[in-house]
């Protein structure tokens, strides 16, 4: 394998176990999770990072050291690697890879044109309806995701940056009509990830979003003797989040007024009602700084008949 490769990789894990296989080449980590809070489209900017370390900061707490350290250093390494004749992006099918991987490619496509730049992208895998993780291949897997990995066109870059354009703006209503119809595309996961997207916006039923409902509904159909227990659970039925459990006891948080107890897991009489569309909680669990990419998660509907968004006009 060609040292003068840089890999850019979805995370420390898939960064070790390359590097336990001998990949050879350069290797940078994307730390990132972009599919949560407000994303502009000039990836790298100081607005960019400005309004990432906002977010990370009000919804994690993240310390501006860590921020610096875990994420900020290792794009300034990206920054400097100039040489390498081939740049391998290592994503994988869910949401938060899919994100995360356009927005690479928008910053490749300003910083690293003509660059030579491929993909390889976990998913399905042969013998096996369960969509897999980089980390879930065998030595042998990755090898040969490795030799078939997609050479990307200039159409495919352009077309990877115009979907971030379209994530980063202040409406999804155009993202919506788009993102199923490029067939010939790279890129076979965007598609189903773009759609898990855009239910993550309120539904008119009872204000909350597909995670949201599926939260409830786990809480509600199993017993649970703590919040961990359910995060686990959560973790382990995903399909196309990719989320990670500090996320999900993110989302819980949101949620507590409709739970009379974490230790056993209770849902309240209201969080049963809102539960089984009885009530509305959209007026409760608003929140005017909540960010999907460049828009405002609460100045859309999902209309659960038609399958499509709404804007609330003010």
């Amino acid at each position: 394998m060609n040292s003068s490769i840089l890999h850019i990789t979805n995370g420390d894990s898939t960064t070790n176990y390359l590097k336990k296989l001998h990949f050879s080449g350069d290797f940078i980590t994307w730390r990132e999770m972009l599919c949560e809070g407000k994303t502009t489209t000039d990836v790298g900017s100081e607005t960019f990072w400005k309004n990432r370390f906002d977010f990370l900061k009000t919804s994690y707490n993240v310390s501006k050291k860590k921020f610096i350290d875990f994420t900020l250093k290792e794009y300034r390494s990206l920054c400097n690697k100039k040489e390498s004749k081939e740049i391998v992006l290592w994503f994988e099918h869910d949401l938060f890879c899919q994100i995360n991987m356009i927005a690479v490619i928008s910053w490749l496509k300003k910083y690293r044109k003509g660059y030579h730049i491929s993909l390889v992208c976990s998913g399905k895998v042969k013998g096996t309806n369960k969509l897999k993780g980089l980390g879930e291949l065998t030595e042998n897997q990755i090898q040969e995701h490795y030799q078939n990995r997609v050479d990307l066109t200039q159409d495919d870059i352009e077309y990877a940056d115009y979907i971030w354009q379209l994530y980063c703006s202040d409406s999804p209503l155009r993202l919506e009509t788009i993102y199923k119809y490029n067939p010939m595309s790279p890129f076979k996961y965007l598609a189903d990830a773009l759609e898990a997207h855009l239910l993550r916006f309120p539904t008119i039923k009872n204000g909350l979003n597909q995670i949201e409902n599926t939260i409830l509904k786990t809480a509600n159909t199993q017993e649970f003797s703590s919040k961990h227990q359910l995060v686990g659970q959560l973790l382990k039925t995903q399909t196309n989040y990719g989320f990670g459990d500090i996320q999900y006891e993110h989302q819980i948080d949101q949620l507590k007024k409709l739970f009379t107890s974490f230790d056993p897991v209770k849902l309240s009489r209201k969080g049963k009602k809102v539960l089984e569309n009885q009530m509305n909680f959209y007026s409760e669990i608003r929140n005017e700084n909540s960010y999907l990419g460049g828009a405002k998660k609460y100045s859309f509907l999902f209309n659960n008949q038609s399958k499509k968004l709404l804007q609330i006009t003010s």
